[in-house]
């Protein structure tokens, strides 16, 4: 496996990259805002999942951000993956998810993000998750005295770190929007809490590493820039997301599509 990018690498190790990402997920949050609860007008993608102009407008943003940055380095993203197919993985790839949430978004809901994550390999080294309506960024620090994981209203200075909880006896999950009620109450159960609250996004994964809840499975198809910036903070932050055969979820997979996993907190 080819290593990072001389830049790339210093700028992971001292937690520079993703100060670089929050810089760029909250201008592409400004750029979003504008559309929510305005009427965007949504169109269909192959997949019958909906697209609108603020993802395909914060997706240009962010690629085009990422490229001045770090030029070289492959950019996965979303919404050309729909029109162009996806590419072969390369040893490194930024995953982008403009607008992760679409159905939240156009359903005037809070809980829609925008995500970017470094991959190597099969790993996920990093990432950012802006909440635009929630005004708030998680973030991945870099390495040693700069690992954890971190977060930030928009316009504050600074950052505080979060960690996940033990799970108390009366675990907590969060489950997507898209389950029944029935099926939803079943699959918390299935991994030990008693309670559950459906929930879009990618959010999911920076509230248990926050530690305000447990558990996140998830049984649906989902794609690595659903995924990647989610679990690189939820496992900064002491946590952890594995297949629901147990195994430790990898990336740069057979056009980058997850398995059913389950994100886990302490």
């Amino acid at each position: 496996m080819t290593a990072l990018p001389q830049k790339l690498a210093r700028d992971l190790q001292s937690g520079r990259l993703t100060e670089h990402l929050a810089e760029i997920a909250e201008e592409a949050s400004a750029l979003i805002l504008p559309y929510w609860r305005a009427g965007a007008v949504v169109t269909t993608k192959a997949d019958d999942s909906p697209v609108t102009e603020a993802d395909q407008k914060a997706e240009a943003l962010i690629v085009e951000r990422l490229t001045a940055l770090y030029p070289g380095v492959q950019t996965v993203a979303e919404e050309a993956c729909a029109v162009d197919g996806t590419p072969d993985a390369e040893s490194a790839f930024f995953l982008i998810d403009p607008l992760d949430g679409t159905k939240a978004f156009v359903g005037e809901r809070e809980a829609f993000t925008v995500n970017i994550a470094l991959a190597h390999g099969q790993r996920v080294l990093a990432g950012v998750i802006s909440a635009p309506a929630m005004a708030q960024t998680w973030r991945t620090g870099g390495e040693g005295d700069h690992a954890g994981a971190f977060t930030r209203r928009f316009g504050e200075p600074g950052w505080r770190q979060v960690r996940v909880r033990e799970k108390p006896d009366r675990g907590f999950a969060l489950i997507s929007h898209s389950l029944g009620e029935d099926e939803a109450e079943r699959i918390a159960a299935r991994f030990g809490c008693a309670e559950w609250q459906a929930l879009d996004s990618s959010v999911k994964f920076c509230l248990i590493a926050e530690g305000r809840y447990d558990v996140y499975p998830r049984t649906g198809p989902t794609c690595e820039w659903d995924t990647g910036a989610g679990q690189a903070i939820l496992e900064a932050a002491g946590g952890r997301v594995i297949t629901l055969e147990g195994q430790a979820l990898t990336y740069a997979k057979p056009q980058f599509l997850n398995p059913g996993f389950v994100a886990l907190g302490g």
